[in-house]
C-alpha cells in the first residue's frame, strides 16, 4: 500500500512514514512551490485519530491489474493526481494521497479509508498517462469499487477522468456525488469550498460539474455551465512528488531496467484533429508552460527525486522550434539536463528542432507515423505525409536520437495493399522501436 500525507515538519527535515518505511526530504524550494505558508502546521500525518477536514486523493490505475504492463514494469506516478494534490494542499487542506500504481489491489484502498476516515474523497485519474486514458473495464471496476467504498464511510466523493467524463451516469450511479469535467484543479478547489460551506447536495452551481438531479423519479444527469480552460499553466505548483513512495518507484524501475524514469508534462491539449483521437478533458486547444518553468521543475526534480530519465507525457512536446530552442537554453543554464523521451509528429521534426532537442537531452522521440499508406493517413485526417515520416526519422537518427513509431492497424478502409506499404516503410526506415495498436472507436470520435 502506498500512502502519504502532509506532515508538520520543518524546512529541510526528513519525513518518514513508519507504515511503509520510506523517507523524503522537504526542501525550501519544494515547500515554496507545493505547500501553503501554513502547511507546516497542518496535521495530516495519518494516525488513528479522525481528521474531520482531511482530503483523500486517489486514482484507480493498479499496475497489478494489467498483466502486460506488470511484465513491462514501467510504473509512473499519477501526475494529474499529484497536480491536484498540490493545488489542494496549497489551499490549506490536509491532504492524503493513495497511489494505486504500486498497490496490491483495491483492498489497500479500503485499508486507507479506515486509517484516514476522510471527509472528502477525490478520485482523480492520471489524465496524462495513455494507460489511464485507454480505460479498461478492469480499471473501471476498480474505480467503481473505490467510489462505493468511500461512500460507505459517509464521505463526499468527486471523480475526474476521461472515462468518468464519457460515462457520467455509470460513475454517479456507483455513488459519486459529482463528476468534475475538464481540467480538475480550479473546479475541485471551488467544489471543496462549496462543500465546506455546506453546499453538499444538488443542484450544484459550481461551474464544470455533472451530477444526478435531486428531483423525485429516475435520476438524470445534470451539468453546470462549462469552466473555461486554464490560461496560465505556470500558475500551477509542481506536482506533490513527496506524497508518493519515491523509493518504491526507484526500486521497481532499477530492478527491471537499471535506472529510474519519472514523468513530467509541459502542455495540455493538441491542436491537430486526427479523427480517431478523443480529447474529452483538454480539447483541441494547446496550452504551454514557459520553457523556464519546465526547466526549473527539472532542476528541482533532480534535487528531490534524482531520476535518471524523464518521460514527457505531453500529447505533443514543444510544438514550435522557438519553444524547444528556448527550453534547451533554459535547461543548460540550470545544469538540469536529464535524458528524456517525448512524443511528436513527423511534420514538426525539422533540423533546427531536432538539434535543439538533442541539446536539451532528448534520448528518444515517438512519432505518430500510423501508416505507410498516404491514403490511410488522409482518411485519418492526420495532416502528415509519407515523405515527412521518412525525413523526420532520418533527421532524428542523424542527431543520435532514438526514433520510434506508433503504428495503427485496421483503420476503416485499410486494405491488404495498405498494410504492405506500412511493412515496407518500416523495413526501409528501420525505426528503433514500434508500438502497434488496432484501431478502435473512442467516445467523441466520428466512428464511435
Amino acid at each position: 500500500m502506498v500512502l502519504a500525507a502532509v506532515s508538520p515538519v520543518g524546512r529541510g527535515d526528513p519525513v518518514q512514514d513508519e507504515r511503509v518505511g520510506w523517507q523524503y526530504p522537504v526542501t525550501p524550494a519544494r515547500l515554496a512551490r507545493t505547500t501553503s505558508p501554513s502547511a507546516e502546521l497542518q496535521k495530516g500525518h495519518m494516525t488513528s485519530q479522525r481528521h474531520a477536514s482531511s482530503i483523500l486523493i486517489a486514482h484507480s490505475y493498479y499496475l497489478r491489474y494489467d498483466a502486460k504492463q506488470w511484465r513491462k514494469m514501467k510504473p509512473y506516478p499519477p501526475l494529474a493526481t499529484l497536480l491536484v494534490a498540490s493545488a489542494v494542499r496549497n489551499a490549506g487542506y490536509p491532504v492524503v494521497v493513495f497511489d494505486a500504481m504500486l498497490a496490491d489491489g483495491v483492498e489497500d484502498f479500503y485499508d486507507c479509508l479506515k486509517r484516514t476516515q476522510p471527509r472528502f474523497t477525490l478520485l482523480v485519474e492520471d489524465n496524462f498517462n495513455f494507460l489511464t486514458k485507454m480505460c479498461t473495464t478492469r480499471m473501471r471496476d476498480a474505480a467503481l469499487d473505490m467510489i462505493r467504498a468511500a461512500k460507505a464511510t459517509g464521505c463526499l466523493v468527486a471523480v475526474n477522468g476521461s472515462d468518468a467524463t464519457d460515462n457520467e451516469d455509470v460513475y454517479l450511479t456507483a455513488g459519486a456525488d459529482v463528476i468534475a469535467l475538464g481540467e480538475p484543479e480550479e473546479t475541485i478547489l471551488a467544489l471543496l469550498e462549496a462543500w465546506g460551506n455546506g453546499d453538499a447536495s444538488p443542484p450544484y452551481t459550481t461551474p464544470g460539474l455533472a451530477f444526478h438531479s435531486g428531483d423525485s423519479g429516475p435520476p438524470t444527469v445534470e451539468r453546470t455551465r462549462s469552466r473555461p480552460f486554464m490560461r496560465n499553466l505556470d500558475a500551477l505548483a509542481f506536482p506533490a512528488w513527496d506524497l508518493v513512495d519515491i523509493e518504491g518507484y526507484r526500486r521497481a524501475w532499477k530492478d527491471a531496467h537499471g535506472r529510474l524514469s519519472w514523468n513530467m508534462v509541459t502542455s495540455r491539449g493538441c491542436p491537430y484533429k486526427c479523427n480517431w483521437c478523443a480529447k474529452p478533458l483538454f480539447g483541441t486547444r494547446y496550452a504551454q508552460r514557459r520553457p523556464a518553468d519546465v526547466a526549473e521543475e527539472m532542476r528541482q526534480l533532480l534535487v528531490d527525486v534524482a531520476p535518471d530519465h524523464v518521460w514527457f507525457a505531453d500529447d505533443i512536446f514543444g510544438l514550435t522550434a522557438t519553444w524547444i530552442q528556448s527550453f534547451a537554453e533554459e535547461v543548460q543554464a540550470r545544469d538540469a539536463r536529464i535524458p528524456f523521451m517525448m512524443q511528436s509528429r513527423p511534420n514538426l521534426m525539422k533540423p533546427p528542432v531536432v538539434a535543439a532537442l538533442a541539446d536539451a537531452g532528448a534520448e528518444e522521440v515517438w512519432l505518430g507515423a500510423e501508416s505507410g499508406s498516404q491514403q490511410i493517413l488522409d482518411a485519418m485526417d492526420k495532416g502528415t505525409t509519407i515523405d515527412q515520416i521518412r525525413t523526420a526519422t532520418r533527421n532524428l537518427k542523424a542527431s543520435g536520437i532514438r526514433t520510434c513509431w506508433f503504428i495503427q492497424l485496421g483503420y476503416p478502409g485499410e486494405e491488404w495493399e495498405d498494410i504492405i506499404l506500412t511493412r515496407e516503410i518500416i523495413r526501409a526506415e528501420r525505426p528503433d522501436d514500434i508500438g502497434v495498436s488496432v484501431s478502435y472507436p473512442l467516445p467523441g470520435t466520428k466512428f464511435f
